[in-house]
């Protein structure tokens, strides 16, 4: 497997995983931001040096093997682990649960204040 192809490879993962559009692999790893781990997001920009240098002959002498294969594997075994539907789960998980904090809170709130003012 090339490396342009292995870039092509993570970047659809990326675009079908985290919902993230872009072209490219480096579009993809800049727009995915924080929602790639600061581990992934080097391996995923040292697969895209990779396929960029693989499309010049004498660049692609400055390519590592073993730290693509390695890259290749880590950020491949990373997306795949990712469930969207999980995802979406968490994200209303961790709404729901701030804003009845928030409506909890403002609940003590206003029944310290009615003690404190004598209505209760």
């Amino acid at each position: 497997m090339t490396p342009q192809q292995q870039a092509q490879e993570i970047a659809d993962l990326i675009g079908a995983r985290l919902g993230i559009g872009g072209r490219g692999l480096e579009n993809k790893v800049k727009k995915a931001g924080r929602l790639l781990p600061r581990r992934i997001r080097r391996e995923a920009e040292t697969l895209a040096q990779a396929a960029e240098f693989s499309k010049h002959p004498k660049l692609m002498r400055m390519i590592d093997p073993t730290a693509q294969k390695l890259a290749y594997r880590d950020c491949k075994r990373f997306l795949e682990q990712i469930d969207g539907s999980e995802r979406f789960i968490r994200y209303a998980l961790g709404l729901i649960t701030a804003n009845a904090f928030n409506f909890l809170a403002i609940c003590a709130a206003v029944i310290a204040v009615l003690v404190w003012r004598g209505f209760l």
